[in-house]
């Protein structure tokens, strides 16, 4: 679903009044009934995560750390079964995950007298039990499934949708009978930055040559698809040329204006594919 940039505005303006909760996605939906809840659940992520990096500094001087983590002392102390490590995240506007980790990794730091390894804090989000302490396993527990935009939890389902989408544009480009290279055989030949398909013939999409396709499964912002253009698609540009990106849960429009450049932008794919075949076919 295409948005336009006023439209765009309007839903990232609402985010920044409220908390990234399940109950503010809701809302959410409430507000803008019209767009698609995949693009909105997106956009929801997208935002977040941006307030998160903007704040991130903050929650990791050695005073909030500390601070933290004796709050998390007193409150298990008093309660062990009162979700102190979520409410703490939820009071202080920090990702409950991010919490979770940075107290996992105070409390190790003591125990171990070392600071632990990120592989261990890793596999210790991934897998509570692994914590030394069923108390604080607990909280961290609660804090990744009560986390809608970080965590190992989203993380598998961030990669799992990401995948089905590129088996979805696989099976596509199979209906309609084109010869592609995929990114995995790409790779195994030395390839470094690769999209997802390269097709062997290029097809013409809205007048426009297609050498290339990359599956997004997210919605297309201007920061991310600025980071987009500068690490990967201006690359597959200069090495095997004009291509196609299709941002499956919608994007703002306005960023859809590197067209004769060699690079457009789809929300679904494109029905109006002419092959070479076909143009032959034509004359």
């Amino acid at each position: 679903m295409k948005l336009t940039k006023a439209q765009y505005d309007e839903i990232a303006q609402f985010l920044g009044h409220v908390q990234p909760t399940r109950q503010s996605l809701r809302k959410l939906k409430e507000k803008f009934p019209s767009q698609s809840q995949s693009t909105l659940l997106s956009i929801f992520s997208q935002e977040y995560q941006k307030q998160i990096k903007r704040t991130h500094a903050k929650h990791h001087t050695a005073e909030a750390i500390e601070t933290y983590y004796q709050r998390y002392l007193n409150g298990v102390m008093k309660n062990a079964a009162a979700p102190v490590l979520l409410e703490l995240a939820n009071e202080v506007d920090f990702a409950p995950s991010l919490m979770a980790r940075i107290v996992l990794e105070r409390f190790l730091q003591e125990k171990e007298q070392a600071i632990p390894s990120k592989t261990l804090i890793n596999s210790m989000l991934r897998d509570p039990s692994q914590i030394p302490d069923g108390v604080l396993a607990n909280q961290v527990y609660q804090c990744t499934v009560n986390d809608c935009c970080y965590g190992p939890l989203v993380d598998c389902i961030k990669h799992a949708i990401g995948h089905e989408h590129e088996v979805l544009l696989r099976e596509m480009l199979l209906e309609k009978n084109l010869s592609f290279i995929a990114e995995d055989q790409l790779r195994a030949k030395g390839y470094d930055k690769t999209p997802d398909f390269i097709l062997e013939v290029p097809v013409a999409v809205e007048g426009h040559i297609i050498h290339w396709i990359e599956s997004k499964a997210s919605f297309g912002d201007e920061s991310s698809h600025q980071a987009y253009l500068q690490d990967q698609f201006w690359s597959y540009w200069n090495r095997f040329g004009p291509g196609l990106v299709i941002y499956w849960y919608g994007f703002i429009e306005e960023l859809d204006c590197h067209r004769e450049r060699g690079i457009l932008l789809k929300d679904c794919f494109p029905t109006d594919i002419v092959t070479l075949r076909h143009s032959m076919a034509q004359r």
